[in-house]
């Protein structure tokens, strides 16, 4: 697999890269010094980036405003936003940027070979040759500006990275996990934000910005990898002739020093905002951190992620229990950092107490010495390791390529040592020697070495204060007033002038011949036929068995889906309740710490969930199914049933502290989601004022089956019987054989032996639900009913979402509303509720299913003017031009969408849901052609879609206290999200 290495640069060394059946190659460009890492293998998914260690100076969030602001335009490529015109018009399977605490990283992924190297062009170009020198606009759109239009406004502070970030130090977890990391290391640069706090993102000036980009973006401090199935030696001699060619060697002083260890423990305490009414008891977080080593070693490092997952995350643990089991917090969960120079271990006790931190401290000491003292649980080893190393050999990262997550990872070595580039990639054999420690006390003398007797460690108390957020919102307004009020009329002019300016600049299109500049491949590029379909249907003993025929190396991925549309309604919450519950509680034959064990031990894991699908041309029905999933090696599919034979059948529901556990714990994490996802939750809200398919999601996991956290949780003593009965009669109603239904990937080798085993489960399971039992509940229907809400959360910023349904007004699904959603998504959005109005993201989605649209926007500073945008659509689509560049741009990229690659258990799932929704291979090959042939007129034709769909009124925010209670007009009903 070698290859010819260009004169212009050094061969380093190579090597075989055995995980990955490939080679690994890293060179130095011999005039530069840039870096280059080159993994060669047969990946057509091809990925490259560019990175450069970024380390910070202070929380002005300098380099995260950096890495937003060279994608707005370069010296080859002067439109204002090339991002977005690669994002409409390319076949990309991966098109982003990222900054961390100590580098910022430019990567692309594509699998057509000439979209890839148009990509590279623009984002090389885009890093060394930014019009961040030019146009000075740029910095106050994507980081700060002031904003005043008349000289009476008030002055405000707007820019899309402020904005993220409020959105950001809105949560609690967000600010904990950053103080984490501070705590430590307060005198290198993990110390700051790289981000940015908003407190200090003002104080940036243009200049300093500038001289950041002048320091690190230079390729004698770059980091380049290329990854795939490609002509490496040609785009080699590319990147020199275009690009690195063009520079002298330059020293860059970035390189990232050790933080000295502590003598003792240090304590950091800080505050983050309670919601209205809120009570602060029980609200404090607890965090004991703890610097491990360095990243350079990886054996110690894949040890401590064994160790994390054994102590403090799976079910049982013996230290997240002993927290548990003294009440010093109702959610425990750990985090194990190990992508920078000093890995972080930290342990969190959520709803605690700031009087427990003692308590807090001397459990986790207390208990860690018991288990160094008696050994830890072989099994629960045992477990961890086959957990890690499953994951690591399925190689399955959901959407996104393998490539980017294998370059990510190797950043994360080759940062910090440039002989140590591909050390992150050979992880199987550091796996076969952590399993013969095991009974050698190698872990424990870890925990010893590294925790029990490390001083270099930090408790951070974050506590909480009512109103916090006001008391900032009004900090900042009386500053700005005060400032507003110390300026002369020139100055406030110039302010004026330099606010109309940006405005000028952000409602000035590109030129034509601006966005001509950006590479655009053809209409005939575009492959005509969609992604095929894995769909044979067979029946045993009356069961529906749907075989999704893949290569999977061995890998069964099976899915039991119980029929639960029979489920009375007050039932459905707790059905929810249940899927949390199974595999988390002891059974009749193991704790369930035991449980834990055995399926880490044979399979890749066992999960249960609620989960539904649309059905084809159908407002009023769908499809609800309690789903028990499993991916397992082929040899281990008898243990996979044995295990879940145990779950349905031996499960002792009846145990009241570990129910309460498991409903605090869920509760937690539902918190943690309103503020990490509030678009998903307002946009699903907001369709539960019309769709019974929505109001289902609602009780199963949005705002209402929160409320019923609430509810059972304060009533628990008066509860809980009622509870474990409803568990119990849940299970006999659905986990029988006339509701069954399984959908099987695996090569033909793994279906038959999946079949083998599953003719003894079934016998097993009995033939129907009694109707008695599902007669003794209320079977009263869904009925949806428009609430229009607003919530009041503790937040900077708002979740904005609009919904509706182009069905219920008589409209059809043709395939131009693919199209018109990256119209809307990257132009029309994306101007008006991102560029103008600083929020961090806008998203809409319009189903061909069952006809439900929406539109939502994500930690925006506004709520009526959003609202407004919505209402405008159907005007923007009546007068909407486009010539045939600019629909092809808009072709290609919604097409990209749709033919990203897919793991196994993707194609699987991908099929299955086309299958159920009552989709066939001929609707997507029509709505395919229907996106290819897409023109001006199509999408103008849609503008009377949009104005039925927002003519319904649903809207739902959830947002800032004092932004909600201002436009309480606009809402039939306002509320707290949460007690």
């Amino acid at each position: 697999m070698k290859m010819n290495i260009p004169s212009q640069y050094r061969l380093v060394f190579d090597e075989n890269l055995e995980d990955l059946n490939g080679w690994g190659a890293y060179l130095v460009h011999v005039k530069t010094g840039a870096r280059i890492a080159l993994i060669k293998n047969e990946d057509l998914n091809k990925v490259f980036y560019i990175g450069f260690r970024t380390p910070p100076k202070n929380s002005t969030g300098v380099a995260h405003i950096i890495e937003h602001s060279v994608l707005c335009g370069s010296k080859n490529f002067p439109a204002k936003d090339p991002f977005i015109e690669l994002a409409k018009g390319s076949l990309n399977t991966f098109l982003n940027a990222m900054t961390y605490s100590d580098r910022t990283v430019y990567p692309i992924a594509s699998q057509n070979e000439q979209d890839f190297k148009n990509l590279m062009h623009v984002y090389l170009d885009a890093v060394f040759y930014p019009n961040i020198y030019q146009r000075k606009e740029i910095f106050g759109q994507e980081a700060w500006h002031y904003d005043l239009e008349n000289e009476n406004d008030e002055l405000l502070i707007n820019g899309v990275v402020y904005n993220e970030m409020k959105g950001a130090f809105s949560s609690p977890e967000q600010q904990l996990f950053r103080l984490n990391q501070n705590s430590l290391f307060p005198d290198t640069p993990y110390g700051v934000e790289s981000g940015g706090d908003p407190e200090f993102i003002p104080e940036l000036s243009y200049e300093e910005f500038l001289d950041f980009h002048r320091t690190y973006y230079h390729p004698s401090n770059s980091y380049i990898f290329l990854y795939g199935d490609m002509d490496f030696e040609e785009r080699l001699i590319w990147l020199d002739k275009e690009y690195l060619s063009q520079f002298e060697y330059l020293k860059v002083d970035s390189e990232i020093p050790m933080q000295k260890g502590f003598e003792n423990l240090r304590e950091v305490e800080e505050f983050y905002s309670l919601g209205e009414g809120d009570n602060p008891k029980e609200n404090t977080y607890l965090s004991l951190n703890i610097a491990i080593g360095d990243s350079k070693n990886k054996e110690l490092s894949l040890a401590f992620q064994i160790l994390e997952y054994v102590l403090f995350e799976a079910p049982g643990a013996p230290v997240k229990q002993a927290l548990l089991d003294k009440a010093i917090g109702k959610d425990i969960f750990s985090q194990f950092n190990n992508e920078y120079l000093q890995p972080v271990l930290s342990i969190v006790a959520k709803n605690s107490d700031e009087d427990k931190k003692q308590e807090f401290l001397n459990t986790i000491s207390d208990t860690l010495k018991k288990l160094v003292e008696e050994g830890l649980n072989e099994k629960s080893l045992q477990a961890a390791i086959n957990f890690y190393e499953f994951r690591y050999r399925e190689a399955d990262f959901g959407r996104y390529p393998k490539g980017l997550i294998y370059g990510l990872r190797v950043l994360s070595s080759w940062l910090y040592d440039d002989d140590l580039p591909f050390q992150n990639l050979k992880d199987t054999e550091i796996y076969d020697f952590l399993k013969k420690q095991i009974k050698t006390g190698y872990f424990e003398k870890l925990i010893k070495d590294y925790i029990i007797n490390n001083n270099h460690a930090a408790l951070v108390v974050l506590k909480p204060l009512a109103g916090l957020n006001k008391i900032r919102d009004d900090k900042m307004k009386e500053k700005l007033a005060a400032y507003k009020e110390s300026l002369s009329k020139e100055e406030l002019r110039n302010i004026i002038n330099e606010t109309k300016s940006l405005r000028k600049y952000q409602e000035t299109p590109s030129t034509k011949e601006e966005l001509e500049t950006i590479p655009l491949l053809t209409r005939q590029d575009i492959e005509p036929n969609p992604q095929p379909i894995y769909n044979e249907e067979n029946e045993v003993d009356g069961i529906r068995l749907v075989h999704h025929d893949i290569f999977t190396n061995e890998i069964a991925y099976f899915r039991l889906l119980f029929d639960i549309r029979d489920i009375p309604t007050e039932l459905i919450p707790y059905m929810s309740l249940l899927s949390l519950v199974l595999g988390y509680m002891d059974t009749d034959n193991y704790s369930y710490l035991e449980y834990s064990n055995e399926v880490n031990i044979h399979t890749g894991g066992i999960y249960t969930n609620v989960i539904s699908f649309s059905l084809k041309d159908n407002t009023k029905e769908f499809l609800p199914k309690f789903e028990i999933g499993s991916k397992v090696m082929y040899d281990k599919i008898p243990q996979s049933f044995r295990l879940i034979e145990e779950m349905l059948y031996h499960t002792q529901l009846k145990d009241y502290k570990r129910l309460k556990e498991i409903i605090d714990e869920v509760k937690s994490r539902m918190q943690m989601r309103f503020q990490s996802s509030g678009h998903t939750v307002a946009v699903n809200r907001a369709m539960s004022y019309y769709s019974e398919h929505a109001m289902f999601k609602e009780l199963t996991e949005g705002i209402s089956f929160y409320e019923f956290l609430e509810e059972i949780t304060e009533n628990y003593g008066q509860m809980k019987d009622t509870i474990i009965s409803r568990l119990k009669d849940l299970m006999e109603m659905i986990f029988v054989k006339n509701k069954l239904m399984v959908s099987v990937t695996a090569d033909s080798t793994g279906y038959k032996l999946f079949l083998k085993d599953f003719s003894a489960f079934i016998g097993g399971l009995k033939k129907e639900a009694s109707e008695r039992l599902l007669s003794s509940y209320d079977k009263r229907p869904l009925k949806p009913k428009s609430l229009n809400e607003g919530f009041k959360a503790a937040m900077q910023v708002q979740y904005v979402a609009r919904a509706g349904n182009y069905f219920k007004a008589g409209y059809k699904y043709t395939g131009a509303l693919k199209v018109l959603r990256m119209i809307l998504s990257y132009d029309y959005l994306w101007n008006n509720v991102r560029v103008k109005g600083g929020a961090y993201g806008c998203m809409c989605s319009f189903s061909g299913v069952d006809g439900d649209v929406y539109f939502t926007s994500y930690r925006d500073p506004n709520l009526k003017e959003t609202n407004q945008v919505y209402e405008d659509i159907p005007k923007f689509l009546e007068s909407f031009t486009a010539d045939e560049r600019d629909i092809t741009k808009n072709i290609i990229g919604t097409i990209s969408t749709l033919d990203t690659p897919l793991t196994p258990q993707a194609k699987g799932s991908r099929s299955l849901s086309i299958l159920l929704s009552g989709l066939t291979y001929e609707d997507l090959k029509r709505e395919r052609e229907e996106i290819i042939n897409v023109s001006q007129d199509d999408i103008r034709a849609l503008s009377g879609l949009i104005r039925a769909v927002l003519d319904e009124g649903h809207i739902c925010v959830i947002g800032n206290e004092s932004k909600v209670e201002e436009n309480r007009d606009m809402f039939s009903q306002v509320k707290n999200l949460m007690k």
